[in-house]
């Protein structure tokens, strides 16, 4: 497993987006978006993976794709 990039398709070309979305309970039926996440997505394919925001820094998440 030396091989980098998307492990659908292989391509090294991604991005990332920032999100929100909410919760249980009271946040879901207020719309409160308490949930923040990194996606980092291939741009070839789609194929996305969600890291939570307050838990990897934002700098350190195309590490985490690629491998």
């Amino acid at each position: 497993m030396n091989e980098k990039g998307c492990i659908k398709c292989g391509s090294r070309d991604a991005d990332t987006k920032e999100v929100a979305m909410t919760g249980t309970g009271l946040s879901k039926m207020f719309d409160i978006q308490k949930n923040e996440f990194v996606v980092v997505y291939c741009k070839n394919c789609g194929y996305s993976e969600f890291y939570n925001r307050r838990a990897s820094g934002a700098s350190n998440v195309l590490d985490f794709f690629f491998g």
